[in-house]
């Protein structure tokens, strides 16, 4: 009984130390099983492009004249509203974005642009109500620097456009600023929402494991197997 009673101390007070942490990693949890990461990321609002060929010939001659550029460890080519361009990158540097059929460095792209981009990646088909430039990250965005944020009117929905590439390089909306804000909860990261190896969610891990531990322990008494021993132990020395 002594046991028994330590054991249902260490569960109450643990217990209520760790009420609301559990709290949140259930209904956080319950909503991450909801709700498919597709969707919260934004991906069924991806506008499906119509395929273009690209100009080989005129991709080819483009870059022969991209020849006094700075050395690229990569070049990928794209088509951009039915131009042909070329991304070039490296280690040290920033990409650069280039018009093959001009010559003309876009990167970093200007604010029009960028609106263009983003409107024809958001399947809503909604115009934009609002683009802002970005230079420094947020819990929001973690991308490429320097980028545009460009707001569309339904769902709160935002598409950031990286204004070195030209390309969409993250989706946001309500119900993705929902899970960001529960995730946080979940992994103990209340500020950047993205930290899952720190001393609090370890400590409170184990505090919850040994609530847990001393409930499976405590089962046996609550379910009155511990008093059903007790009675066949005294009935059969009774007996003999």
């Amino acid at each position: 009984m002594a046991g028994a009673g330590l054991w249902a101390k260490v569960h109450k007070w643990l217990a209520l130390l760790m009420a609301v942490q559990i709290l949140f990693w259930f209904a956080s949890g319950l909503f991450f099983a909801a709700f498919p990461i597709e969707r919260v990321r934004s991906e069924h609002m991806i506008a499906v492009q119509p395929a273009a060929p690209l100009d080989l010939q005129a991709a080819a001659a483009g870059l022969a004249r991209l020849g006094g550029e700075p050395r690229a460890e990569k070049v990928e080519l794209r088509n951009l509203f039915g131009r042909p361009v070329a991304l070039l990158s490296g280690r040290e540097g920033r990409p650069r974005l280039y018009d093959l059929a001009s010559g003309r460095r876009l990167s970093p792209i200007p604010m029009i642009l960028a609106t263009r981009i983003a409107e024809a990646d958001h399947a809503g088909g909604g115009r934009a109500v609002r683009v802002d430039r970005i230079t420094a990250n947020d819990s929001e965005y973690r991308g490429a620097l320097p980028a545009w944020r460009v707001r569309f009117p339904e769902d709160g929905r935002a598409l950031y456009v990286a204004a070195d590439t030209g390309m969409v390089t993250a989706r946001r909306s309500t119900l993705w600023r929902v899970y960001d804000f529960l995730w946080g909860l979940h992994i103990m990261d209340w500020r950047g929402h993205e930290d899952f190896n720190t001393p609090l969610l370890f400590v409170a891990t184990a505090l919850a494991l040994a609530m847990s531990i001393a409930g499976i322990v405590l089962l046996p008494s609550r379910l009155g197997f511990t008093a059903w021993l007790r009675r066949r132990r005294r009935a059969q020395e009774r007996a003999s």
